[in-house]
């Protein structure tokens, strides 16, 4: 299992407060791709452990981090909106 950046959690924190129109307007392809592989890896692995039950250990770092179950959820839907594959 991989580690949570800064980066990673600021990006979380930015996904579960903002408007994915606002987003979305001002995202560049190297933040898309960012967003895509590495934040939507762990969003799409923390929606796993909250849905299916497996055992991911993303829950315990999001809110260790700060983010908690609210803010998790937020963010995924942000995600979609973005149109990152989380399911």
């Amino acid at each position: 299992m991989k580690g949570l950046s800064l980066e990673d959690i600021e990006f979380i924190k930015i996904l579960a407060t903002s408007d994915a129109t606002i987003l979305q307007a001002g995202m560049n392809e190297p933040t898309r791709r960012r967003l895509d592989d590495q934040v939507g890896t762990i969003l799409r692995e923390y929606y796993h452990e909250n849905t299916r039950g497996t055992n991911t250990g993303w829950t315990e770092k999001l809110l260790n981090a700060g983010i908690d179950e609210d803010a998790g959820k937020t963010a995924i839907a942000c995600a979609r909106r973005l149109g990152i594959d989380i399911s």
